[in-house]
């Protein structure tokens, strides 16, 4: 019984995130500079670059030849919304490490931090990188130590997943045209 639910949840996820894949799957490019992009973006988005994720995510993409929409797509991630429950995360990680606030107190200032994102043009950069440097060096150190632990860990494993997913799909449509084109032929 346990095993049927299992398979019953990753069924309901994979239909979930559906949509999603579709997407990923349209984009121009290979497995790996789709999968890599994506990869990418997720690494910014899990780190507290907020304000420059964007300008960060389009250089490196085309620096390593990767999916820019894939990289933009991922580094969406983070918004006013995600960012309390994200970096709270990822600062209790880090707070494994290094010593600093509670994580009550950083969840509540990360919730100001959010507002005031909220509030912000996209194009104030400088404003939103400030919010995040004003933290503080007690929040600061396990904040940025527990997010690229996490940034590292979400990367490798989202490559390795979207990649083999991404060339499951790609020889699926080959086998299917292939099969079509052999079934056109025999009549």
């Amino acid at each position: 019984m346990p095993l049927q639910k299992a398979r019953l949840s990753i069924k309901r996820f994979l239909l979930w995130i559906r949509p999603f894949l579709r997407l990923l799957q349209k984009f121009r490019g290979s497995p790996q500079a789709i999968a890599g992009g994506f990869s990418l973006g997720l690494f910014l988005a899990l780190t507290p670059t907020v304000g420059v994720q964007l300008i960060i995510a389009v250089f490196l993409a085309t620096l390593f030849k990767l999916s820019r929409p894939a990289t933009l797509l991922a580094v969406m991630v983070t918004n006013p919304l995600t960012v309390p429950p994200i970096f709270t995360f990822n600062y209790w990680v880090g707070s494994l490490f290094f010593d600093g606030p509670s994580v009550r107190e950083v969840y509540g200032h990360l919730l100001g931090i959010a507002a005031e994102m909220a509030k912000m043009n996209i194009w104030e950069v400088g404003a939103q990188m400030r919010a995040f440097v004003d933290i503080g060096q007690d929040m600061l150190i396990p904040l940025v130590f527990g997010s690229l632990l996490m940034a590292v860990l979400v990367g490798a494993f989202s490559y390795v997943l979207l990649v083999r997913f991404l060339w499951f799909l790609k020889l699926h449509k080959e086998r299917k045209r292939v099969r079509k084109s052999r079934d056109q032929s025999n009549n």
